[in-house]
């Protein structure tokens, strides 16, 4: 498990009957999480006054139906700070989690004393960009969703990285990265955060447990002759960490060496010290 730690405006403060108590900065939200399998097991007092609570519908979806939040606000991270939203779909904009892999790549990218070029998909609001790139990375971030780039761009501008050498593109991952091969762009590190489930350019369906082989092997090639490393996360159910280890060791450590670690990411709660498990990544890293 590794445990993103090292927050102090983000709280994971409770877990219970399907959802999570969170605080992030001065406001108390309640999400779903399907992982909360356990029942009757609330106990921290914030319970009882949310600023906004997410429920699910049985019909499908669902909404805020509490919500005393603004439309936005801001937490940092560190040197960072990043801009929330609450949306529609329970998110607020961030992946508190994915701290941990942030740590992990800003200390290679400073490790390596030499200039670095990061290829960010499926790069959502941009976490690890501004990670990547506040470590001393050049970043390409590449998202289908203009509206969430135009987010990831005030994250940059807000965490002080506003003239970062950040390009932004709005464009389907795929896609991107087949014409990066045949332009013969090259990459020294590599993050990809796909979706459990998302449609093509021409509007098929695609699941990530069938489309994860073709998008590792297309980007694997993006490598540079000296890379750094290789990050795959997934929340998708039934694709485990060891199932993506194994493809990175097909796809790029038979060529390149190096070690491999895989794991789930993890939050603590503050009520019981326990980790909740909150999505999977393996990394690959030159040695």
């Amino acid at each position: 498990m590794w445990g993103a730690d090292n927050w102090k405006d983000y709280e994971l403060l409770d877990t219970s009957d399907g959802e999570r108590l969170e605080r992030w900065g001065n406001l108390i939200l309640i999400r779903p999480d399907p992982q909360i399998i356990w029942k009757n097991a609330a106990r921290h007092p914030a319970w009882k006054r949310a600023d906004g609570v997410y429920r699910r519908s049985r019909s499908g979806g669902g909404a805020w139906v509490q919500n005393r939040l603004p439309e936005s606000w801001n937490i940092t991270y560190g040197d960072l700070k990043f801009v929330l939203r609450p949306m529609g779909f329970k998110h607020t904009g961030l992946f508190p989690e994915q701290a941990a892999n942030w740590d992990w790549f800003g200390g290679l990218i400073r490790e390596a004393k030499r200039p670095v070029k990061v290829l960010n998909l499926f790069a959502y609001t941009g976490g690890a960009t501004v990670a990547a790139a506040q470590a001393g990375a050049s970043v390409v971030h590449v998202d289908a969703a203009k509206g969430i780039v135009a987010q990831a761009k005030e994250n940059a501008a807000l965490s002080g990285l506003a003239n970062a050498p950040i390009r932004y593109i709005v464009d389907d991952c795929k896609k991107f990265v087949e014409r990066e091969i045949r332009r013969g762009n090259r990459y020294d590190g590599i993050i990809m955060d796909p979706p459990s489930y998302g449609r093509g350019p021409g509007g098929e369906v695609w699941k990530l447990e069938e489309s994860i082989d073709e998008l590792i092997s297309l980007t694997s090639q993006l490598l540079s002759e000296n890379p750094l490393f290789f990050l795959v996360n997934s929340y998708t159910t039934g694709l485990s960490p060891m199932t993506m280890s194994y493809l990175l060791e097909l796809k790029v450590k038979q060529r390149y060496g190096g070690a491999i670690e895989s794991g789930e990411l993890g939050l603590r709660v503050t009520q019981t010290g326990a980790y909740l498990p909150c999505g999977a990544s393996s990394r690959w890293y030159a040695k």
